[in-house]
């Protein structure tokens, strides 16, 4: 739900509106609803707004309340915001719309940044104080809704989107090496504050940043699960069934609270085991008419290009109104280029492609849906997973790399051009850093930790944000519920392995789902053009790597690109990317904005 933005001044200058405007209307695909502005001296606030929750005027934003001295701009949805109304009713707070914009203002009020540790839901907001002209910004546990900043001493801006950003102009867009490092290891995923541009930051996942007047700052992290088997002492002792039915209530409540919204809410359906739960779970609630969607493309390489025969069992088991789109290839050229540009920052995955294909399609029938996303990360379905079973707490580092970077540091000599070489592994560092940290019982806690609350936010995350996003579709994802994630993290190791993998979510679904989709081979959204890079897709790559941008920009060794173009399909990573893609959605990006 929406896109904001905002810039601070620390100069004893006023707040360039224009600037705050531009990057607004960069995210009008975010919020084609509604627009609006609001400066204060040093301040200004920028919002653009797809309405979900009262969809009256009154919920516009940026919202201002003159007698409580603040004003705001949101972007998410808080799940609980009924029940927090009522709560500060209690307290004496008056209401006059009915949005969680307004809950979210008057939490604040009342408990300050600690109001976060209330809130049940994925959000992103800015708080202007008028008094003390402090300005508070905050994200959710999981990094579901996006927070950019760029700021040069003089100023801090910040947005939903990274173009957002560019847009405003006066940004460094010089490619971060630490970044670029991450790029090439982690499948295009850049962890934690940084992005591919040195100008450009993150906040952190979790995180509340206190910015006062003079422009000093501080930052404080309020959630960090410890992934422990402790953790929760009211499950303690529990057996694997006990396990089981702790599990799915926990799921039950968290797709109960994603129905929360005054328009209808569909389901992006892909016949795996994590979007057929949330089906079934929202049948089992009464849910009638609901509408679901899958996507498929044409076969490649000798792949097939849908799993429609899945999502239509589940579909025609629970009754649903199914929508199947199948997408042919000349309009997947045209979709990956749209979606390139769509991406706050660039993502590998050809999940991608095929989530923002799928959203230009359901956006023409609802403005919100659930999705599967994270149940891998959170219950451990990946196979670089079952390696860390009986490894000790301190080899975790070695296995993960060796499991899950797409090359070692060393290697990185024959891809990148010498002048983006880092002299030291700092991907490596990253990870045995995150690694070692207190807390995680076992190796494999240590890693789903990391993943959880690291690698997740900036891959699956983020994918499903921009994605859908780029069409005013609001995606929600319960299996990233807070609660329904610290319970997985103290979840014994074993019980998550079973079964291949999410082996305690496996058994919660055999009561409520076939057995064909409950065991069925983990699958992915299928785009085989782009596994593969051909046609035209490997047109359009050359044409990037090739280019006059991309020759004077260097960040590729000419030779390791000739080769990977000479044969699109001889390379590929432990995790399944192929590099020639990898090094050309890189290009295409930073072309596709201008860098």
């Amino acid at each position: 739900m929406c896109g904001l933005c905002g810039e601070i001044r620390f100069d004893d200058e006023e707040a360039d509106i224009a600037a705050v405007d531009r990057m607004a209307e960069e995210m009008h695909d975010r919020g084609p609803d509604g627009s609006g502005l609001w400066s204060q001296g040093p301040v200004a606030l920028g919002h653009r707004r797809l309405k979900i929750i009262d969809l009256s005027d009154k919920a516009a934003q940026p919202m201002v309340d003159g007698e409580l001295g603040l004003a705001v701009v949101f972007n998410g949805c808080l799940y609980n915001y009924a029940e927090l109304r009522d709560e500060l009713r209690r307290d004496g707070y008056g209401f006059y719309s009915t949005s969680d914009t307004e809950v979210l203002m008057k939490a604040y009020h009342r408990w300050g940044p600690a109001c976060v540790e209330r809130f049940k839901g994925m959000f992103a907001f800015a708080v202007a104080e008028r008094d003390t002209g402090r300005v508070v910004l905050g994200r959710d546990r999981l990094g579901i809704k996006p927070m950019y900043l760029a700021e040069n001493g003089r100023r801090l801006r910040f947005a939903s989107s990274l173009p957002a950003l560019l847009a405003a102009g006066d940004v460094d867009t010089t490619v971060d090496p630490v970044a670029l490092h991450h790029y090439m290891t982690f499948h295009a995923l850049v962890p934690g504050e940084r992005t591919i541009l040195a100008g450009v930051r993150k906040l952190p996942a979790a995180t509340v940043l206190v910015v006062e007047p003079d422009g000093t700052s501080r930052e404080h992290r309020y959630w960090d699960p410890p992934y422990t088997r402790g953790a929760l002492p009211e499950h303690a002792g529990l057996d694997a069934e006990e396990w089981r039915r702790a599990v799915l209530d926990a799921l039950r409540t968290a797709v109960r609270r994603r129905m929360v919204a005054d328009v209808p809410v569909g389901v992006l359906l892909s016949g795996g085991l994590d979007s057929s739960l949330i089906v079934a779970l929202l049948a089992e609630q009464g849910q009638e008419g609901l509408a679901t969607f899958s996507i498929g493309f044409e076969a490649a390489g000798g792949e097939k290009g849908d799993e429609f025969a899945y999502s239509d069992l589940v579909a025609g088991r629970f009754g649903t109104d199914h929508h199947r789109i199948r997408i042919p290839d000349a309009r997947l050229v045209d979709g990956l280029e749209q979606a390139v540009r769509a991406m706050s920052e660039p993502m590998v995955s050809h999940d991608c492609v095929a989530f923002y294909l799928l959203s230009e399609e359901v956006a023409r029938h609802v403005k919100v849906v659930q999705s599967g996303q994270g149940a891998d990360e959170v219950f451990a379905g990946y196979r670089w997973f079952p390696p860390l079973a009986d490894v000790p707490r301190e080899g975790a580092a070695d296995v993960y790399a060796r499991e899950f970077f797409d090359r070692p540091h060393g290697e990185l000599a024959r891809v990148l051009a010498p002048g983006h070489l880092l002299d030291h592994d700092a991907s490596g560092a990253y990870v045995r850093e995150h690694l070692a940290r207190p807390g995680a019982d076992t190796a494999l806690d240590a890693v789903l930790r990391l993943e959880t609350t690291a690698m997740l936010v900036d891959d699956p995350v983020k994918r499903v944000d921009n994605m859908t996003m780029a069409h005013g579709l609001e995606a929600r994802t319960p299996f990233l519920d807070h609660e329904l994630v610290e319970l997985a993290a103290a979840c014994p190791a074993e019980l998550k392995l079973a079964h291949g993998g999410k082996g305690v979510l496996k058994d919660a679904a055999r009561r409520l789902l076939p057995a064909g989709v409950v065991d069925r081979p983990k699958g992915y959204f299928p785009v085989p053009a782009i596994r593969h890079v051909d046609g035209r897709v490997l047109d359009l790559v050359r044409d990037a790597l090739t280019s006059r941008a991309a020759r004077e920009r260097g960040l590729f060794r000419p030779e390791y690109v000739s080769r990977l173009l000479a044969d699109p399909d001889a390379d590929s990573t432990p995790t399944g990317v192929n590099p020639l893609w990898q090094l050309g959605l890189l290009e295409l990006w930073l072309q596709a904005h201008g860098v």
